[in-house]
């Protein structure tokens, strides 16, 4: 008997009434009560209690119930059998009601919040009535805080009971406790500085009038793991449910919102693990993923079912609405109205549709490894994610990893294969992102290295350390890596504000390796070679789309490098038709399509920086730059900059070169890698002995924060000067027929001049940017010429020439061609080894004159001049060098 009622209490979480015994036997003759506070206990608290706990369903004659009936408030021994059982003592009768307790306890028996009230583990809670809970609901749903009793505890979430994830979270007891638990999130969650942020995030999502807004994956794992937990395992069900309560959240805050949206979407970032699109497999199916890639695809936004109707044709019955899933199409069997089997019409009218678009994200060109081609993945975007991005665009996707059933692969593989689409809950741009990864550390670290006096020369010495010499072309990749101020007067007529740089000389001269060095440090860079690259993969093509049947645009890599470099090896290999098709890219940076039907224009703001054979094999200084390389002059006057790399023959800098690369072998064998780099022989170049390199993690990081935060004005700058500049050019230009000089060369001043401002983060174009600006033109300028000439046209601008460069090095320079001529005599007129050459000292003073350099002295002292091994000798007045040349 003790167990039947024990039972009886469990069953029905109350307990039983002894009304069972009475309503079986007749009634008898009551005895008259005196009081009716009597029957009922006093109407003083208990009547409270009643009144707070509801209203009384049972009718008048209730209080019959529990009058004393001595004959039956007993148990009658006569028709009990309990011959199997031994009689219970006191205490044996408490310990099994409290292993019955436990059992209960350990099994978890019940759900949701029934379970405290039902499992006898708190006294407190035996006598609350479901009238109160509800109470407490309505409270917190109205924004009061929650009693403890409200929210389960977490352990009892995450027991499933054996069930899957997904599974259980469809169960109703856990999603309404998930529902309860993400929008008390929503309403409580309080950040570092003590703003409530889901409501601020919610309130400017209703000013701006959107249906979603950002939910921080690791907000929700600090406040609530096991919602953490269950998400990436079963993110379409989980995401169902938080949409649902942040949609309440919403209309408690905002009640007539409901009439802007009927849908509200919780889009979820910075989710932990990304993925790349080539490592998905089997094991991400149906879970939550963040990968990222670039846009080369995207249809057009399309109506999808969301909600169907149908109309029955033969009675007019309309039939639904049946939820439409993303991978089959709902039909219905039969009509209920008229039994027939249709057919049937969708109702055009009362059928929910919603946005639509497939886009095809591809792996990013820099990270895809050597030797294989880049793997795509189409991503679905629904709602409001719709038309967030265009092709070229570098995304980052957040969604759920599914698959559907595809008919055309099966009979093309002849078995059962599944196409897989990644369902996207969120999409941001790589550009916003890279911005945001600047830490407040890593913001005061590039200030206060931007305030070294030698910051040009560090992020010079910084380019390409492994590289040696070449300072013009890694003056040249720095000015181009941080770039100019794009200018666009009343938005209709784009100047570009990037530098294109084009690189070209003798073979063996690491002009690939500066290429390749700047696609690693460059925040956002494409690279291709001449001879695989077509026109159309460098501008964009137009292809019919498989599954709408419509042309789309698919972008190239101009396209693809939007906002970024796009880097071009084996320039002059292109074909002629190919190369005509990027001078609107270089110049005005669009590129304008008209192919089947699709007349458009695509962005495609970059920088490029090229890398040209000469038409021989090797450069000829004899004759000008355009009779050595196979371009034309129309796509020559697009480059900013134009880099001349001869391989000249130098004993002593020839044996340094030689060191320097076999040390850097040495330092980066594999063996050497655990060794700590500070015990290793360190590398230096002579030219750049001194100067203290930046790690190339924060060099990134300067470069990006100097794009975005840097914007230098040109109010300072000497106009007269460059006016006074190109007027001479011109007049050279003309002379010698070399290069023709266009106007395109001042605009190309004038954002050299704000790159190196940029280099400084200065906000204004000083002095110093344009003197440099000159400086850098001058060079590329001379250097294009015959060498007859370029030696008369360094003499006429060696003002400009001289700008920020080390008396030593300028000297060395001269020193290094007194050399040379020297050694051509010499090599001439002996056949015997030559060890020594010598010059007289006044050789050296007159050409220093020339250049306004008058005491030599620091020179002979310097450790660049015993570097290229020069000896002066006082006495004799003379300079010797130590050589050994072969006759």
């Amino acid at each position: 008997m003790e167990n039947d009622s024990s039972s009886d209490i469990l069953e029905n979480g109350v307990v039983s009434p002894r009304s069972n015994a009475l309503t079986s036997s007749p009634v008898r003759d009551l005895p008259a009560f005196e009081d009716e506070s009597e029957l009922i206990g006093g109407a003083g608290e208990d009547q409270e209690m009643e009144d707070e706990d509801g209203e009384e369903l049972f009718g008048d004659n209730m209080e019959a119930d529990y009058r004393v009936i001595p004959g039956l408030d007993r148990y009658d021994p006569d028709i009990m059998d309990d011959s199997e059982y031994s009689a219970l003592s006191e205490g044996d009768r408490q310990a099994a009601e409290e292993e019955m307790r436990r059992r209960d306890r350990e099994e978890g028996r019940g759900l949701g919040r029934m379970r405290r009230g039902l499992l006898f583990d708190s006294d407190d809670d035996e006598d609350e009535r479901p009238v109160r809970r509800r109470r407490l609901a309505e409270r917190a749903a109205e924004g009061v805080a929650a009693d403890e009793e409200m929210i389960e505890s977490i352990e009892n979430l995450e027991d499933m009971r054996g069930h899957s994830v997904k599974e259980w979270v469809t169960m109703l007891g856990p999603k309404t406790e998930i529902y309860n638990r993400f929008k008390n999130f929503l309403r409580t969650f309080i950040d570092e500085k003590g703003h409530n942020l889901y409501r601020e995030k919610i309130g400017q999502m209703c000013k701006e009038n959107r249906q979603s807004f950002e939910v921080d994956y690791n907000f929700i794992a600090a406040e609530e793991q096991v919602l953490a937990y269950f998400l990436p395992e079963a993110p379409l069900d989980v995401l169902k449910v938080f949409d649902e309560a942040a949609k309440d959240v919403v209309l408690t805050m905002f009640p007539q919102y409901e009439r802007i949206t009927s849908e509200i979407h919780v889009r979820i970032t910075d989710l932990p693990l990304m993925e790349n699109i080539r490592s998905l497999r089997q094991l991400h199916l149906n879970q939550l993923i963040r990968t990222s890639g670039v846009v080369t695809c995207t249809t057009g936004v399309l109506p999808q079912l969301s909600l169907v109707k149908y109309d029955c044709i033969k009675c007019n019955y309309v039939l639904g609405p049946y939820v439409q899933t993303y991978d089959n199409e709902v039909k219905p069997g039969t009509c209920p109205e008229c039994q027939s089997n249709g057919p049937f019409q969708i109702n055009m009218e009362q059928t929910v549709y919603k946005n639509y678009q497939r886009i095809t994200i591809q792996e990013s060109p820099g990270k895809v490894d050597a030797g294989r081609l880049p793997r795509s993945k189409d991503a679905i975007l629904i709602g409001d994610l719709c038309d967030s991005c265009k092709p070229g665009d570098e995304i980052e996707v957040t969604g759920t990893y599914s698959n559907s059933y595809d008919g055309s692969l099966n009979t093309a593989n002849g078995f059962p294969v599944f196409a897989t689409v990644i369902l996207a809950n969120h999409v941001a741009k790589k550009d916003k992102i890279v911005s945001q990864n600047l830490t407040d550390e890593d913001i005061k670290a590039i200030i206060a290295l931007s305030k070294d006096e030698r910051i040009g020369e560090r992020i010079v010495a910084s380019i390409a350390p492994s590289i040696y010499g070449h300072a013009e072309i890694k003056r040249a990749i720095a000015l181009s890596l941080f770039g100019g101020e794009a200018k666009n007067p009343g938005q209709k007529h784009r100047v570009r504000g990037d530098i294109n740089v084009l690189i070209c000389g003798d073979p063996g001269t690491a002009k690939s390796q500066f290429l390749k060095y700047t696609e690693k440090i460059a925040p956002r860079a494409v690279y291709t070679t001449g001879q695989g690259a077509s026109a159309v993969g460098l501008t964009a093509y137009v292809q019919r789309s498989p599954v709408t049947k419509e042309w789309t645009l698919e972008a190239g890599a101009l396209v693809l490098a939007d906002k970024g470099v796009c880097i071009i090896d084996e320039f002059d290999k292109m074909n002629d038709q190919d190369r005509t098709s990027i001078h609107e890219a270089m110049e005005q940076q669009s590129i304008s399509i008209s192919k089947a039907g699709i007349v458009t224009s695509l962005q495609a703001r970059c920088a490029v920086i090229a890398a040209a054979n000469p038409i021989g094999g090797r450069y000829d200084p004899s004759m000008t730059f355009s009779e050595n390389v196979d371009l034309t002059e129309p796509i020559l006057s697009r480059f900013d900059i134009l880099c001349i790399v001869r391989d000249q023959v130098d004993p002593i800098q020839d044996k340094q070169l030689a060191k320097f690369v076999i040390q850097s072998h040495v330092n980066h064998h594999p063996a050497n890698e655990d060794q700590d780099k500070a015990t290793l022989p360190e590398m230096e170049d002579p030219l750049m002995s001194g100067i203290e390199k930046i790690p190339q993690d924060l060099f990134r990081k300067y470069i990006i924060y100097s794009r975005e935060k840097v914007h230098p004005k040109l109010h300072q700058m000497d106009q007269d000067k460059v006016a006074k500049l190109y007027s001479e050019l011109r007049r050279e230009s003309m002379a010698t027929g070399s290069v023709p000089v266009t106007v395109r060369h001042i605009e190309s001043m004038i954002r050299m001049a704000e790159a190196n401002a940029r280099i400084h983060l200065r906000d204004y174009v000083h002095e110093d940017d344009v003197n440099m600006a000159i400086r850098v033109m001058l060079e590329s300028f001379i250097d294009t010429q015959k060498f007859s000439v370029m030696k008369s046209m360094k003499k006429t601008f060696s003002r400009y020439l001289t700008y920020k460069r080390d008396n030593n090095e300028l000297l060395l320079y001269v020193l290094k061609q007194l050399i040379h001529e020297q050694i051509a005599y010499l090599r001439s007129r002996f056949t015997t080894d030559i060890e020594n050459v010598e010059i007289q000292e006044k050789e050296l003073q007159e050409k220093a004159r020339q250049i306004n350099i008058h005491n030599l002295m620091p020179f002979y002292g310097s450790d660049l001049f015993q570097a290229h091994n020069f000896i002066h000798d006082k006495k004799r007045k003379i300079i010797q060098q130590r050589i050994s040349i072969p006759a």
